[in-house]
């Protein structure tokens, strides 16, 4: 699997991930959800992911995004 979709995948993980604990543990945690969407807004403006940055450390190969 390459850098770009890893970092999609793992995204989609996190965003069902903060539903599932605003549903089931608390309400709070849909700032967990906005953090995430914020985070990839900024990766498609600036190209920065820390994801991709961490990815990269554990060897995942590079795509064409990052």
């Amino acid at each position: 699997m390459s850098l770009d979709r890893s970092v999609l995948a793992f995204a989609g993980i996190m965003v069902l991930l903060s539903v599932v604990l605003t549903v089931w543990v608390s309400p709070l945690f849909v700032w967990f959800t906005v953090f995430i969407g914020l985070n990839l807004l900024q990766s498609a403006f600036t190209g920065f992911c820390p994801a991709a940055s961490i990815f990269k450390l554990f060897g995942v190969k590079p795509g064409c995004a990052f």
